[in-house]
């Protein structure tokens, strides 16, 4: 079965209708729409990565519903292959991404791909490897979780946390308008950008209504773990998943946990942060580490701050290496040597 990007929401509700019926064992392929809509194409510049309306973000082909799937059972997503195009793009968008108080201009990163690699005249002599991975993976809440998932994010808004905006107004369906935004993960998935999930890999959602009501979007050909600049190499995409169902499992995850492809090891040079001046804020630490790495393809590779930026978002890891060493905990960013092209034997 096929599922053409037509059909796409982007509200995580229960109500949304479901695009199609399948049963456990069949494989589906959802064609999917990039994360920003395609608002940045192939005649895009810097500029226009400003001012741009996020509320659309993450169209997601589905909703599906998988029979035999009810509330208590352990929905089994196993990423069988991707079909990936010719073009992607990485942005800084400001106001958004990790270090937004620091890299406060509009910036584009055009990509073009092959089969295995990404290019761009913004970083010459790079070729990023693919890691095409699905960025959100979900299905729906029951009204009641997304009742209580609404209610913790105002609370977190109202302690001055920050928490994206509604913005009902862009909602697709409309009648979702009172769902909640895909931005970020939650117990039943989303948003979770996890680079490990590509083809082989196994993602376990619990299931929360009738037919689980599966949705897949935001495709990344690659990305960093940390997706520091907030967008990853963002395609429009195929993505084709096995379906399966645990009944009545002894284990449920409340959160969605995974079993990840193998991978074979690759060199990396890493730099390091620890946080000055915040104890044990692993926060500050991963600032210093990213930093410090902007700091070294700047110096060492001749990049621009911003395209090292993007560049970091696209394949720099963020690795907790410890976070008991009082008063100090330490993260690396960590990057693979063979993206350059230079350095390829």
């Amino acid at each position: 079965m096929r599922v053409t990007a037509g059909h796409s929401h982007n509200r995580w509700h229960p109500d949304i209708a479901p695009v199609a019926r399948v049963r456990p064992g069949d494989v589906v392929v959802l064609e999917c729409l990039d994360g920003l809509d395609g608002l940045l194409t192939r005649e895009s510049v810097h500029a226009d990565c400003d001012g741009l309306d996020l509320g659309g973000a993450h169209p997601l082909t589905g909703p599906l519903f998988v029979e035999d799937a009810e509330p208590g059972d352990v929905l089994e997503v196993e990423l069988v292959g991707y079909e990936t195009p010719d073009f992607g793009v990485t942005s800084i968008i400001p106001g958004f991404g990790f270090l937004a108080d620091v890299f406060t201009e509009p910036f584009l990163v055009p990509w073009e791909l092959d089969a295995t690699h990404a290019r761009s005249p913004e970083l010459p002599g790079i070729a990023v490897p693919a890691c095409v991975h699905a960025g959100v993976i979900g299905v729906a809440p029951s009204h009641a979780l997304m009742e209580r998932q609404r209610a913790r994010e105002e609370g977190i808004r109202a302690a001055g946390g920050p928490v994206a905006d509604s913005m009902p107004g862009s909602a697709v369906p409309e009648a979702a308008a009172s769902g909640l935004r895909t931005i970020p993960p939650r117990e039943t998935g989303g948003n979770l950008d996890i680079r490990r999930l590509v083809a082989g890999s196994t993602l376990l959602l619990p299931v929360h209504v009738s037919g689980a009501l599966l949705s897949i979007g935001d495709v990344h050909f690659a990305q960093g773990d940390g997706e520091v600049c907030g967008t990853g190499i963002e395609i429009a995409a195929a993505v084709a998943v096995r379906l399966g169902v645990r009944k009545a499992p002894t284990w449920v995850p409340r959160f969605p946990a995974y079993v990840a492809a193998a991978q074979p090891g690759r060199r990396r040079f890493a730099t390091t942060g620890i946080p000055e001046e915040h104890g044990m804020d692993l926060t500050a630490a991963a600032r210093a580490a990213l930093l410090a790495m902007i700091d070294w393809l700047e110096t060492e590779h001749g990049l621009s701050r911003p395209a090292a930026y993007c560049l970091c978002s696209a394949c720099v890891d963020l690795h907790l290496s410890q976070v008991v060493d009082v008063p100090y905990p330490l993260v690396s960013a960590l990057i693979p040597l063979d993206i350059f092209e230079s350095e390829v034997s």
